[in-house]
């Protein structure tokens, strides 16, 4: 083992970013495994090595949960590995999953002064391959170490879903001692982490043992439970005794593009899609219960980690081509970069600047073309991505047996539906005070639900505030 402080700031600087072994592209795309390998032990502790272990620690403030970064990242240089996830652990539920899902280049690396050192966010000490290296060797090992829960405080909290911001919300529930009771309206809890991301990029046991922490805690989970209508909000708390209760549902009702055609068959959500590819293990054929429709040539539209999902699931369950249209350039694409990458590796086709006007179908109302518009680059809007403009007249076609929606999601009506006193926005997102606080008394929300469809660890920080208050408020 090295010492930490051997090596001077130049040195550091000097030492290459560690690459992240994958699997071929062309095997990979006919298996369901993990696209990327994980680090070695002498790779993790050669990236941790670069990390400059800065005094103002500029990278926490990246992570919505603030995390320790240069704690964990210097223990694991070190090779103190059962030491770094005892730090991660202490803010964070979820690295094994965090460490693969989350858009590190957005977040916490992006202001890495390693990164801003050598001018490229890509050249950021590698936080997030650190991260999932020291929970997967935690697991490896036996290891699960469960959170030290508090004395019983005799108050009882409910939380509706089982997504990351209601992982957060439930585990520092429970650890400050409230009994906790989360409800999940599908057949398996997770949410978004098990019907959203496929198996070649979070893998559903990590999910599994990261939930089944929580039960080890004393969180009791109850399944096929629909908030809303197997019970209403506010019966938890009039009737069945629940102090406080936070709302973490997420945001899975699919916008749509109101175009001609979008009721054909071949047409789908990405949610849809990919929750019969995820959650449902559609792609294990001849095991599993539920269809997924045979496509050969698939267009996918939108620019987001969930197109480049779909997109690549597509070509996973056998499409000969996988197209994605996304009407800005590039460089706007909302889609992590590692995503994209690997999505080309795939020999999945891009256009930029096009977007489906028309899908046309065959005289059995099946997909069969769709119809693009061109667009060109106009001022930027108020993020500083350039405004899409329509090319008027200028359009063009191409043959397609399945196309996949992808534009983004909305909240899920039904609570506010059968709940007429809780406020929401025009979009439907559950409005709340600094504390996360709903329109109704010790009633909380956060994640996606709140803000709308964000990042697994946006939702978690959200999750980790709110539980702040829930814990302030029952101490009273």
């Amino acid at each position: 083992m090295s010492d930490v402080k051997t090596l001077t700031t130049k040195e550091r600087l000097a030492i290459a970013p560690q690459m992240m072994p994958e699997q071929d592209p062309l095997v990979r795309i006919t298996n369901m495994e993990e696209v990327a390998c994980g680090f070695t032990a002498e790779q993790v502790m050669a990236e941790a090595s670069r990390c400059l272990d800065c005094k103002n620690a500029p990278c926490v403030k990246g992570c919505p949960v603030s995390i320790d970064i240069p704690g964990f990242v210097k223990a694991a240089e070190v090779g103190d590995f059962a030491k770094s996830i005892e730090i991660i652990r202490e803010s964070s539920l979820l690295p094994a999953i965090c460490g693969r899902v989350c858009p590190q280049e957005k977040q916490c690396q992006m202001y890495c002064t390693v990164g801003k050192s050598l001018k490229d966010v890509e050249k950021s000490v590698g936080i997030g391959r650190i991260e999932r290296f020291v929970a997967d060797y935690d697991r490896a090992q036996g290891n699960s170490s469960i959170p030290n829960i508090a004395k019983a405080t005799g108050k009882k909290v409910a939380i509706v879903g089982t997504g990351p911001a209601s992982i957060s919300a439930a585990a520092d529930c429970r650890k400050a001692g409230h009994e906790v009771v989360m409800f999940e309206a599908f057949h398996k809890p997770g949410g978004v982490l098990v019907y959203g991301i496929p198996e070649f990029r979070l893998p559903k046991a990590i999910v599994e043992e990261e939930i089944n922490t929580l039960r080890k805690m004393g969180v009791e989970i109850r399944l096929n439970f629909l908030v809303g209508r197997t019970r209403k909000l506010k019966d938890l708390i009039d009737q069945d005794g629940f102090d406080a209760v936070f709302v973490g549902t997420g945001a899975g009702l699919p916008n749509f593009l109101n175009i001609p055609g979008e009721n054909l068959v071949g047409v789908f959500s990405a949610n849809e899609y990919l929750t019969r590819s995820n959650l449902m293990k559609a792609y294990a054929r001849g095991e599993a219960e539920t269809p997924i429709y045979q496509s050969k040539r698939v267009a996918v539209v939108g620019g987001g980690n969930v197109a480049m999902d779909a997109a690549r699931m597509a070509k996973r369950l056998g499409a000969q081509e996988v197209h994605v249209i996304y009407r800005r350039n590039e460089s706007d694409m909302p889609a992590r970069i590692e995503e994209v990458h690997h999505a080309k590796q795939e020999q999945i086709v891009f256009h930029f600047l096009r977007n489906i006007k028309e899908i046309k179908g065959d005289a059995d109302s099946r997909v069969c073309e769709v119809v693009l518009s061109h667009y060109k680059e106009g001022e930027p809007d108020e993020q500083g991505r350039r405004r899409p403009e329509l090319i008027p007249g200028e359009n063009s076609t191409m043959p397609m047996d399945t196309v996949i929606i992808a534009v983004g999601n909305v909240s899920n009506p039904l609570i506010k539906q059968t709940t007429s006193e809780l406020v929401t926005n025009k979009w439907g997102n559950i409005e709340v005070d600094e504390s996360f606080e709903t329109s109704i008394k010790n009633i909380y929300a956060g994640g996606d639900i709140v803000s709308g469809a964000a990042t697994v660890i946006l939702a978690m920080g959200q999750g980790r505030e709110a539980a702040a208050a829930i814990n302030k408020r029952l101490a009273k």
